[in-house]
């Protein structure tokens, strides 16, 4: 059976859900899928492979773009524009489109703060007053594999919030060792960022953990806990949906969490997760970004930041 369910709250979710399906496979390492609406297409990274892929219902899997500098996250903003986290570029870069959804040339949103380059922004999202949130841990500055290997110039990985009205860029918290995904509840009162910084440790040291912190003032953080220790493996990346239930990877499914911290359910998946997006016409279809493949699930949500 593809989904466990362990807490009633979220048996109407998955009451009637066929199992999970793949899509297509062939990357490296698939990461950072986002929903394109206007053609009913899925967009991930490839990593490794330093390409963004895309998957359609008639087409199948097929490369959208090669060259693309290690892009990892992806998320959309309200007029329809895609940003990318790109580990090579180390910066925020945003690609518009013309007619047809061609794209048009790529800009820069954001590469520095205080004068110093980022990290390597990892996974981003956008809040309703058009603020742009993002993580800066090291991974696309730690090797080759999926950046350009590099010492830091910050010392300090930061969730960063930038103003796309001001240009002000604005570290909101260094408080997480390696920060990664993150996702606002529905009502973007909490902001949820995961902490990975045991995924390159061989000595059991670093957390493998979601924190949760309180929105002040709609672009301060405060209070920040230990929502949920994912097991095994990683919350690489996450999503919610309009419920404020939690949809998080792992090594080996996607789990999902109530917002009071229970585990409520686990979609088994036959590859290791690194990242999640809702999509589909409803916004009720979960597309799973594991190792090689595209996967796809259909429940009876709906993703909260769905258009």
């Amino acid at each position: 059976m593809t989904t466990e369910v362990f807490d009633a709250r979220f048996a109407s979710v998955a009451h009637g859900s066929p199992p999970l399906e793949r899509l297509c496979t062939g990357a490296a390492w698939s990461e950072g899928p986002v929903w394109m609406h206007e053609d009913d297409s899925v967009l991930w990274s490839d990593i490794p492979n330093n390409r963004m892929l895309r998957w359609h219902a008639e087409s199948g899997m097929t490369v959208w773009r090669e060259g693309v500098e290690f892009t990892n996250g992806h998320t959309r903003e309200a007029d329809g524009a895609l940003l990318h986290c790109s580990h090579g570029r180390r910066a925020i870069v945003r690609t518009r489109f013309g007619p047809g959804l061609v794209p048009l040339a790529d800009e820069v949103v954001v590469d520095r703060y205080q004068g110093r380059r980022l990290n390597s922004p990892n996974d981003v999202i956008v809040k309703r007053d058009g603020s742009i949130w993002f993580t800066d841990p090291p991974y696309g500055i730690v090797s080759d594999h999926e950046g350009h290997k590099a010492e830091s110039e910050l010392g300090r990985n930061h969730v960063f919030r930038f103003d796309p009205a001001t240009g002000a860029l604005r570290s909101v918290s260094d408080f997480i060792e390696e920060p990664n995904g993150l996702a606002f509840s529905p009502d973007e009162s909490i902001l949820y960022v995961s902490d990975t910084s045991a995924a390159l440790r061989t000595d059991g040291s670093g957390h493998h953990h979601i924190v949760a912190f309180d929105v002040i003032g709609g672009q301060d953080l405060a209070n920040p806990r230990v929502f949920a220790v994912v097991n095994p493996g990683l919350s690489d990346g996450f999503r919610i949906d309009v419920n404020g239930f939690l949809y998080t990877s792992s090594a080996d499914s996607v789990q999902v969490y109530h917002p009071d911290g229970t585990r409520m359910a686990r979609i088994a998946v036959p590859e290791k997760v690194g990242n999640l997006s809702f999509g589909g016409s409803d916004g009720n279809e979960l597309y799973v970004c594991a190792s090689t493949s595209l996967y796809r699930i259909r429940l009876n949500t709906r993703g909260a930041t769905c258009p």
